[in-house]
C-alpha cells in the first residue's frame, strides 16, 4: 500500500502519511510522493483546501526516518531500492514536500492525531490552521540529535510565535503538551482525540466556502509580505487584490450577495 493515500471529495483533499507501525516517520517514498503532490495540486482549482493527517492514533509524523531517509540525507550511505534512488537523485524534494517554500499557496489544515515530533513538527508548521489531539505532544529534537532542525521551522518559528517561545521549543528540544501548544499560538483548537478529523474537516468545509483564486490570494499576499517593510508590503496586496479582481468570482460574489443566493465559484478568469 502506498505510503501516501490522497483523497479529494468537494473541494477538500485528504493526505495521509501512511506508515503507523513506523509513527508515520518520513520515508524516501513519502517525500517524493509529497513533493509531486504539492506540484500537481498547485494549479488545481477544484482543490480549494487540503487536510494532512497521520495514519492510526499514535502518531502524526516522529519526524525522519533514521534507518533510510537521515543516512541518504547525511550521505552516509548509498540509495537502495526505487525510492530512494528517486529521492537521492534530488535532495531537494525534502523541502519541497514539506512546503519549504514560499510558493505554496493554497490553505493547508494540519489534523494532529498523535505526536508531531523533529519533521513532524517541522510539517506542522508549514500549514495554516491546526488541530491537535489531547493526547498528542510536539517537538522539534533535531538539536538532541546533533542535527539543526532544516524543514523551514527555523525560519518560520519566531515568525508564528513569540521569540522565547520559539526558542525554547528549538534549544531545548522537549515535547510540548497539546495545551501548551495552544497557548503559545502554534496550534487552533485541541480537542479529544477521536474528534480531531471531524474538527479538521469543519473547517475544510468552512474554507472551502471562499472562492478558490480568493483563498489562494488572501494567503499569498500573507506569505509575501512577512516581515517586508510596509510599503514593500502593501504593493503586494495591491497586486493581489488587481489578480484577484480580474476573476469572474469576485463579481460573482456580489453578484449573489444581491441576488440572496450561495454563489458558484469556478476559479476562472474573467472574459
Amino acid at each position: 500500500m502506498s505510503q501516501i493515500l490522497i483523497e479529494q471529495k468537494d473541494g477538500i483533499a485528504i493526505v495521509t502519511l501512511n506508515r503507523p507501525e513506523k509513527r508515520n516517520a518520513l520515508s524516501p517514498e513519502m517525500l517524493v510522493r509529497l513533493a509531486a503532490f504539492w506540484k500537481e495540486i498547485a494549479d488545481d482549482h477544484s482543490v480549494r483546501v487540503v487536510v494532512v493527517t497521520g495514519a492510526g492514533d499514535q502518531a502524526f509524523s516522529s519526524g525522519g526516518d533514521m534507518g533510510s531517509l537521515i543516512p541518504l540525507m547525511m550521505r552516509t550511505r548509498a540509495p537502495v531500492g526505487e525510492w530512494e534512488e528517486r529521492f537521492a537523485a534530488d535532495r531537494k524534494q525534502l523541502g519541497a514536500a514539506l512546503l519549504r517554500n514560499a510558493t505554496f499557496f493554497k490553505p493547508v489544515i494540519a489534523a494532529i492525531n498523535g505526536h508531531a515530533h523533529a519533521g513532524g513538527a517541522e510539517f506542522v508548521m508549514s500549514t495554516d490552521l491546526r488541530v491537535m489531539s489531547s493526547q498528542a505532544t510536539m517537538a522539534v529534537t533535531e538539536v538532541r540529535r546533533g542535527l539543526i532542525a532544516s524543514g523551514g521551522s527555523l525560519v518560520r518559528m519566531a515568525r508564528q510565535v513569540p521569540w522565547a517561545h520559539a526558542m525554547e521549543l528549538l534549544l531545548l528540544g522537549e515535547p510540548v503538551s497539546a495545551q501548551q501548544a495552544l497557548a503559545m499560538g502554534l496550534v487552533n483548537r485541541v480537542v479529544p482525540p477521536d474528534q480531531v478529523m471531524a474538527t479538521a474537516l469543519d473547517l475544510a468545509r468552512r474554507v472551502s466556502l471562499g472562492a478558490p483564486v480568493a483563498l489562494e490570494k488572501t494567503k499569498e499576499v500573507m506569505v509575501r509580505s512577512n516581515g517586508r517593510p510596509l510599503e514593500e508590503a502593501f504593493a503586494i496586496e495591491t497586486q493581489c487584490t488587481k489578480e484577484n479582481a480580474a476573476m469572474d468570482d469576485a463579481k460573482e460574489g456580489s453578484r449573489a450577495f444581491m441576488e440572496k443566493r450561495p454563489p458558484v465559484f469556478r476559479g476562472r478568469a474573467a472574459k
